[in-house]
């Protein structure tokens, strides 16, 4: 009975020569100079070397396991029927087989653990129309949206119009919780909500499900997601005594969220619309942005997710993206759509566009919003698949930024101050906040 059972474990395992890996093994086995070619436009140094020797030294022993499971069950199948004397045969046979079996299993694990850091070294395959480039200055400026405001006095930076309105309180917050933390009071936590409520509203018009996920996730489920790989771990707040890490944007609790099941695709995409907290250690961002909310360890979040058909998903990504559009449009905010090139692309990601916003205090565009579609390249791991003919095949996933809070509230600030430091709201917020000024 164990032998048979001990070998379902097996046949569940390796019987599809899959790993719960991030790109697909197969196509580093059968097309190596593409994906080689693909890791040289990311800049991402990856051998495959590695992944084909054990490939080789997998094989074999799987084939091994599928021998030794064909002939536990012709064992299990025969017991019953056997004489006194043919019993004990059998059973002695079957305490041989599970003696190879721990062996074969402490090989295969060996070479499993090492085929998985392998992969996940590899970067998710580029769509066709991502430019290839060598740095974020090689992204593509893909168009302009409004023209950034002539002012008739020198604009102030989001701060001070902040600290001279009570909204912002930095001083204070750093006493509490140290550098890079903020307190939003009064009409700025009003600004908030107003916008929760106004990408919400927009939002629903397209079947997204507003989720409020949870602010804590196991390792396990960060991991799945792609996050604790080259350098991100360095990013992330680890609860040491819980395995379990606070979340950098609701899309790492919500991908998880249908993680090890088969979903329904068949009436159009899952789409979902988070609000979280952000937690980010920002370690690689000494001396940067030091200066008011742009770049803080704890920032709120609004972010859609969405899981589709593999054929539907370049389609659904240009639907993120236009949905970006709307709430910037409604906004009335200048910005700009900038399509990320081949060497600043996130490893999960298949491609990227970015809309970058004007700042008047920094004269330039920043990003404020960001869309990605990942593919298959999380729902691998996550094991998120849908059927299609008999078939169970990968969903692919997707994000996209409605509002980063903090940003687009310093967006707001900036470009819709007067003379006297007070804030001109947006008409499409007005109702949300109950006034169309905020002023002392």
């Amino acid at each position: 009975m164990f032998v048979t059972s001990h070998f379902l474990v097996f046949k569940a395992r390796y019987a599809q020569n899959k790993l719960p890996n991030m790109i697909d093994i197969n196509l580093v086995l059968n097309s190596k100079e593409m994906v080689l070619e693909n890791n040289k436009r990311r800049k991402a140094d990856v051998d495959a070397t590695e992944v084909l020797r054990l490939s080789v030294e997998r094989t074999p022993l799987m084939a091994s396991v599928q021998e030794l499971r064909t002939r536990a069950n012709d064992i299990a199948s025969r017991i019953p029927k056997a004489s006194s004397d043919e019993r004990a045969s059998l059973v002695e046979e079957g305490r041989s087989i599970k003696e190879e079996v721990k062996e074969l299993e402490a090989n295969l694990s060996t070479i499993e653990t090492s085929l998985e850091t392998e992969l996940k070294k590899f970067p998710n395959i580029l769509r066709e129309d991502v430019p290839v480039g060598q740095s974020e200055d090689d992204n593509v400026v893909e168009r302009i949206v409004g023209t950034p405001r002539e002012f008739s006095f020198e604009p102030k930076d989001h701060l001070e119009l902040g600290e001279k309105l009570g909204m912002i309180d930095m001083d204070r917050a750093s006493k509490v919780s140290g550098a890079r933390f903020v307190y939003l009071k009064g009409d700025a936590v009003l600004l908030e909500f107003a916008l929760v409520q106004y990408a919400l509203r927009t939002l629903a018009a397209h079947d997204f499900v507003p989720v409020i996920p949870p602010h804590i996730i196991s390792t396990e489920a960060m991991d799945a997601m792609g996050y604790l790989e080259h350098g991100g771990e360095e990013e992330i707040y680890h609860l040491k005594h819980d395995d379990a890490v606070l979340i950098g944007t609701s899309e790492q609790a919500i991908g998880p969220m249908l993680m090890n099941e088969i979903i329904d695709l068949s009436k159009g995409p899952l789409r979902y619309v988070g609000f979280s907290p952000c937690y980010r250690r920002e370690a690689g961002s000494y001396g940067r942005d030091t200066r008011g909310i742009l770049r803080v360890h704890q920032f709120d979040k609004i972010e859609m997710f969405s899981f589709t058909l593999p054929e539907e998903s370049d389609k659904e990504h240009l639907l993120l993206l236009s949905l970006e559009e709307e709430l910037m449009n409604g906004l009335g905010l200048p910005y700009r759509v900038v399509k990320l090139c081949s060497a600043d692309l996130g490893r999960p990601s298949a491609r990227t566009f970015d809309i970058e916003t004007w700042m008047p205090s920094q004269k330039t565009y920043r990003e404020t919003h960001s869309t990605s579609n990942t593919t298959d390249y999380q729902t691998r791991r996550l094991k998120t698949r849908f059927k299609r003919d008999g078939k169970t095949e990968l969903a692919h996933a997707l994000n996209g930024t409605a509002f980063a809070i903090g940003r687009i509230m310093i967006a707001i600030m900036e470009n819709f101050q007067e003379a006297d430091g007070s804030i001109i709201v947006p008409e499409v917020l007005r109702a949300y906040v109950g006034k169309d000024k905020l002023s002392v």
